[in-house]
């Protein structure tokens, strides 16, 4: 009997687990969204600051997003791959419900980069640390 229960709550985590771990993924987004909506004029200012942009595209880049983080993530992938920020709000069009790892590989960028990591534990959030596609010299 004892086996058996044990059996099924392995059972259960192995079934359970997975569905955590995507959450982990980009869970500085709903922190960063509260921040940018409570100071709208200060988060753009730091998105101008950050990607060398002006007012005009700061504007076309929120009016593409849902969401201001999702902004900061489109113009982050953009700045990796070295892609104008329209391409890159062309292919999250296109490919929308597919995740930011299948946006960041159609980019060409290594979902499992260094870099993308970094991107998606919030760890480069205002700060430019001028590595490039993911490559680190050697």
């Amino acid at each position: 009997m004892k086996r058996k229960m044990f059996f099924y709550a392995f059972l259960a985590l192995l079934l359970l687990a997975p569905a955590q771990l995507p959450a982990a993924d980009f869970a500085w987004m709903p922190d960063f969204n509260v921040q940018a909506q409570a100071d709208p004029s200060g988060f753009r200012v730091r998105l101008a600051t950050r990607f060398h942009i002006g007012d005009a595209q700061v504007s076309a880049v929120l009016g593409n997003f849902p969401k201001p983080a999702d902004a900061y993530v489109a113009l982050r992938l953009g700045e990796m791959s070295g892609k104008p920020f329209e391409y890159v709000a062309e292919q999250y069009k296109a490919n929308k419900g597919q995740g930011w790892g299948a946006l960041a590989k159609s980019l060409g960028i290594k979902p499992g980069s260094r870099e993308f990591h970094a991107l998606k534990r919030g760890d480069d959030l205002y700060a430019s640390k001028g590595k490039g596609k993911g490559k680190k010299n050697k």
